[in-house]
């Protein structure tokens, strides 16, 4: 899901797209086999495959010729894509659009380039990718908006060297060496002894395989070459690197663990794929139990010795939020439904695991909307609820990052549908008070949505190590923060945000702060004595300031009581805003509820009508089968009454003959 750009939703988004580009936009055009020309030959084919997938379906025509090769790329491209559903066509054609040409929408009303046919170009510059486990030859373009190559360098982001490392509270973008990994979103990162893991991932539509290593110490990059044969006593056989995205990689026991995530040959259930850096293989964890639905964009937790799975959405993008935990000392498999009001359905959350019992779910999203509720799920007693959150609430997201420091819980990138979050924050998991570490300008990869987050070691210091992500275009860049105390501690101190009725007590209070103010102590060091004059006659203030200590005592209470009014105040806010919309969903289900007894209604009056002409039809069939019954009887008498009298002349012909006398004629009669 493209939340990290601007323009409308979808599917006027791709619409639009799509008639920039060169197609009809239109999904019911069947003259889709044009593109624009300035794209290369793999965005091009790329694109129309994609455009045919939304408007027309999975491929379903027969294979080209081969003395056709245009026509045959062009079928292998729409083929490739298999059952992916219209609706992540539309999203990927707009990504690879945006990448292609990163100021498309805002020429979108004014460009109107002529369509012609797919052209192949002769001598393309390529490099050999895998797709879903298939090689292909990959055209490296470099995006550019209004003829101006776009720089990959971030803005706010400090690059000078590892000794910027030392800076606290910022990006920085540390010198890396090696060959750097493929642009890419939706990948899994996971940090084993000091070497960060970034596992396949999403690029241009497109499910990446490869295994890369990046050196905490050295800033290298190097690829893992995996083997395959070997095998393990806890695992099955080893496996080649297989092609996913959206799925979550965890460190366990000094190995990676890569569970569920989108593939191209859909698994209907989960599979936990088990990488050991030791032998580099791949296996198949093997486990027991009912396994849960296979799904991408969900999150796992490591508590104790399980793993705790929360939503995503299943290979239908059917959005879940089911709860499973898989015992990895029994490798068991066991849902459990927990008490409470559980979060909505959702995919691309995040979520941390406080003191080995709750289970914390920020944010994420729907097809529709993207949240910024917080949810927590104690893990001993099995209840879900969902406390007030505190500080600088997060605005609403989806596609972020967030690891732990200590009780510190760290969210980087995401976005909304509308733009990218800029702002690192940092959540302390027992006062539930949000804070802002850092914030980013301009197209940075840390405010893009699929980034990935890991904590690692620096001098014997925590870091946080962003890579990757998708705001318009792919990226690869690395970028490193150093916590401070004031970044950890600062989420303890801050204490909840002032409500604006509190302006009153301050009015309320003035004379009292005007009051203390001249109570200063004189220059000998006691406090002053106020003379006030009047009628009555002469009051002196005491040397403790009685007046001024009740007064002060009666702020303090005034305050305490509209701290309580306006916690209960927020609590009935937040309880109304769930209650309108557990009303808003009521009134659609009513709607759907009201529109299948119509539908039913309507088919009952159409088996009335059935039952009323089969019920006409049974009385006539009676009726006829009546006077046939009179027929029958009819000819059987008129056929017993001929027999009889053929019977009675035969008899006396017969007797006739025996007593000599001739049988009679017609002239005798």
């Amino acid at each position: 899901m493209a939340r990290a750009s601007t323009g409308p939703a979808y599917p006027e988004r791709f619409y639009a797209a799509a008639s920039y580009v060169g197609f009809a936009g239109s999904p019911d055009s069947s003259s889709s086999n044009a593109v624009v020309s300035k794209f290369n030959n793999e965005a091009a084919l790329l694109l129309y495959a994609l455009y045919q997938q939304a408007t027309v379906g999975s491929c379903n025509i027969p294979k080209p010729s081969a003395w056709n090769p245009v026509e045959q790329s062009k079928w292998k491209s729409w083929s490739g894509l298999g059952n992916m559903a219209p609706a992540e066509a539309m999203r990927l054609f707009v990504k690879i659009l945006e990448e292609e040409d990163p100021g498309w929408y805002s020429r979108a009303d004014v460009v109107s380039d002529a369509v012609v046919d797919v052209q192949m170009n002769q001598n393309p510059k390529s490099e050999v990718v895998v797709e879903n486990g298939h090689a292909f030859p990959e055209t490296k373009a470099v995006s550019a908006e209004n003829g101006v190559s776009m720089e990959s360098q971030d803005k706010d982001v400090v690059s000078e060297g590892l000794g910027s490392i030392s800076v606290y509270d910022q990006w920085v973008a540390p010198p890396v060496s090696g060959l750097q990994p493929k642009p890419r979103y939706e990948h899994g990162a996971a940090v084993v002894g000091e070497k960060m893991y970034v596992y396949g991932g999403n690029h241009n539509g497109r499910y990446l395989s490869d295994l890369q290593v990046l050196d905490l110490r050295a800033w290298t990059w190097s690829r893992v070459e995996v083997k395959t044969g070997a095998e393990m006593p806890e695992v099955q056989a080893s496996i080649p690197s297989i092609p996913c995205a959206g799925h979550t990689l965890i460190t366990w026991e000094n190995k990676l663990l890569s569970v569920a995530g989108h593939t191209k040959d859909r698994s209907e259930t989960i599979q936990v794929r088990v990488f050991d850096p030791q032998t580099s293989t791949w296996s198949i964890l093997k486990t027991y139990g009912k396994s849960p639905v296979s799904r991408g964009g969900h999150t796992v937790n490591l508590v104790s010795s399980s793993l705790v799975i929360f939503g995503g959405q299943n290979a239908n993008r059917t959005l879940l939020n089911d709860l499973h935990i898989l015992d990895l000392e029994t490798m068991t498999w066991d849902d459990f439904d927990a008490v409470g009001v559980p979060p909505s359905p959702r995919s691309d959350h995040a979520a941390a695991v406080h003191a080995e019992r709750y289970l914390l779910i920020f944010g994420g999203g729907s097809h529709a909307a993207c949240f910024n509720d917080l949810h927590v799920l104690d893990l001993q007693a099995m209840e879900w609820s969902r406390p007030i959150q505190q500080g600088d609430i997060p605005t609403p997201r989806a596609g972020h990052a967030g690891v732990t420091v200590g009780e510190n819980w760290f969210i980087v990138g995401g976005g909304d549908n509308k733009s990218g979050a800029s702002e690192t924050l940092v959540l302390n998991m027992s006062t539930l008070v949000w804070s802002v570490v850092t914030s980013v300008k301009g197209r940075v990869s840390l405010a893009s949505e699929g980034v990935s987050l890991v904590v690692g070691s620096y001098n014997g210091e925590d870091i946080l190590v962003a890579f990757g992500g998708y705001n318009g275009r792919y990226n690869n860049e690395v970028h490193v923060l150093r916590p401070s105390h004031k970044s950890t501690l600062q989420a303890k101190m801050i204490g909840t945000p002032e409500p604006d009725n509190v302006s009153a007590v301050h009015n309320a209070t003035n004379a009292t702060r005007d009051l203390e103010s001249e109570a200063d102590a004189g220059p000998d060091g006691k406090i002053r004595e106020i003379v006030v004059d009047n009628i009555d006659g002469e009051i002196r203030s005491k040397e403790g300031g009685e007046g001024l200590r009740t007064l002060k005592k009666e702020k303090e209470e005034l305050e305490s009581e509209l701290s309580r009014e306006s916690l209960q105040n927020q609590q009935l806010k937040q309880e109304l805003a769930e209650a309108e919309n557990r009303n808003a969903d009521l009134v659609k289900e009513l709607q759907s509820v009201r529109g299948q007894l119509a539908a039913e209604q309507s088919r009952c009056f159409k088996l009335e009508v059935d039952v009323a002409e089969l019920r006409q039809k049974l009385q006539t069939m009676e009726q006829l089968e009546k006077e046939l019954e009179l027929l029958r009887r009819q000819k059987a008498a008129s056929e017993q009454a001929a027999l009889n009298a053929k019977q009675k002349q035969g008899s006396g012909g017969v007797w006739g003959w025996l007593a000599g006398s001739p049988p009679q004629t017609e002239n005798d009669a």
